[in-house]
């Protein structure tokens, strides 16, 4: 019999310990240190075909390595294209994290459903029959897609060898098990070995493999950190449950860009691509309202236009709130601060709310502008005319300063319909007879005489 030992991890971030202690030395956390019972023994966990010969790597040099552009497997989904950098790459390790009922299994089934690749969709969470429920609402004829319950990965790669899929989806990575490792599924051992296992088939096969990952309470993906370090991409998948859009980031990206975005709106049929969300970020009034201010911001390479609302009024308390949904509040802070300071408008008695609306956060620093606009519209009830917008950083000096691909986003508020946009005067502008009016700024007394007067 193969000889055992005890070993204690955090739970938390994973950090091993020789012995029990109350403090994790790694995160600070107090009694997250649990102990684990290790297999000591030889693992085979993933085993390629006795047909194969095995390769064995020899080292190159630099200018003998093959830079041939690598195929990456079409999704037949734009947004999750885009945030993937042009689709799935052969041998990737993905990883997709995102609060309970946000629609994460919806999205994976739904994509497996409409890929033309054999694809085999591994769910520890529910029944063969539960997922054809679902299957039937959103992609009731698949002829690709293989359903499978199962969590025990020795079986798993049973039926991989079997099916020999060209795609592998696992719900969720924290239910599966493995036989070399004696502790619960979920645990930071078992989560970190059948990891370990998937990623030596997804390399050894060249087959994507796509994961479910559930977060604990402060929004990180449960299990060790050391998970996220493993896999080629980690994905975040957030929404309100009180909206019916979903947000599609990319936290970590080996083969494209982190700063993409994705957005789909939730409907009884599954998850929608929304390719123009601009029109779905602005509300449709037609009667001017005070506190609103409309700002052209870049996601990725994906420009968006947002509604910034803001309400500002006399604190009844003796301390003002400032509450921010959608942006960060100590930047909030920081432009009243510059609005007092710079431009004299005593805010430091009132209270200021500030909303992006549909949902979504936004930390370019492009809105600030807009931000301001907002909160002087709101205090002093003067709503700002319909067509303009702003593109604009506002500094502690009370300057307006440049953004990065202003002609991005001039074009995006043209196509959209908008009459003026207030731009930095620093700002090197390359467009040439736009139709829309550019109103060079350089300070904030600037926007305040341009708007109100």
């Amino acid at each position: 019999m193969a000889k055992t030992k005890t070993a204690f991890f955090c739970q938390n971030c994973g950090t091993q310990y020789a012995k029990w202690v109350g403090q994790c030395s790694a995160c600070k956390e107090w009694n997250t240190v649990v102990e684990e019972v290790v297999q000591k023994e030889e693992k085979s966990g993933w085993k390629p075909p006795s047909n194969t010969r095995k390769k064995i790597a020899k080292p190159l040099l630099v200018n003998e390595i093959s830079v041939d552009k690598e195929l990456r497997l079409n999704t037949f989904d734009l947004e999750f294209n885009r945030v993937l950098g042009g689709g799935l790459v052969p041998g990737a390790l993905v990883l997709l994290g995102g609060e309970p009922g946000v629609g994460k299994s919806t999205l994976l089934l739904q994509i497996a459903l409409k890929l033309p690749y054999k694809t085999l969709y591994v769910s520890g969470e529910e029944s063969q029959k539960q997922i054809k429920m679902r299957a039937e609402r959103i992609y009731p004829n698949s002829e690709t897609c293989f359903i499978l319950t199962e969590t025990k990965t020795q079986n798993i790669f049973q039926q991989i060898e079997a099916t020999e899929p060209d795609i592998v989806v696992i719900d969720s990575i924290q239910t599966l098990h493995s036989d070399y490792i004696e502790s619960a599924a979920g645990s930071i051992s078992q989560i970190r070995e059948c990891t370990a296992e998937l990623i030596k088939f997804a390399k050894e096969t060249n087959t994507p493999v796509i994961l479910i990952g559930h977060i604990t309470k402060d929004g990180s993906i449960a299990g060790p950190k050391i998970l996220e370090h493993m896999v080629d991409t980690v994905l975040q998948f957030e929404g309100d449950r009180n909206y019916v859009y979903r947000i599609l980031r990319a936290l970590k990206n080996r083969f494209g860009s982190t700063a993409e975005l994705g957005i789909y709106e939730m409907q009884s049929g599954g998850l929608r691509q929304v390719n123009n969300p601009s029109e779905i970020l602005i509300s449709k009034n037609d009667e001017g309202l005070s506190g609103t201010a409309i700002a052209s911001t870049v996601e990725g390479m994906r420009p968006l236009m947002i509604e910034i609302q803001a309400l500002v009024s006399t604190a009844v308390y003796g301390t003002p709130q400032r509450s921010t949904t959608g942006y960060n509040a100590k930047r909030l802070n920081m432009l009243l601060a510059v609005l007092e300071k710079r431009a004299g408008f005593k805010l430091g008695a009132k209270d200021v709310f500030l909303n992006i609306t549909g949902g979504i956060s936004v930390d370019d620093p492009a809105i600030d502008l807009a931000v301001i606009a907002a909160i002087l519209s709101s205090n002093a009830d003067i709503p700002i005319e319909k067509g303009v917008c702003f593109a604009a950083e506002v500094g502690l000096a009370g300057e307006i300063r440049p953004v990065q691909r202003v002609d991005q986003r001039i074009l995006e508020a043209e196509k959209l319909g908008f009459t003026m946009i207030y731009v930095s005067k620093n700002n090197k502008i390359g467009l040439k007879n736009p139709k829309i009016a550019i109103e060079l700024v350089s300070r904030i007394e600037d926007v305040v005489s341009g708007l109100f007067g």
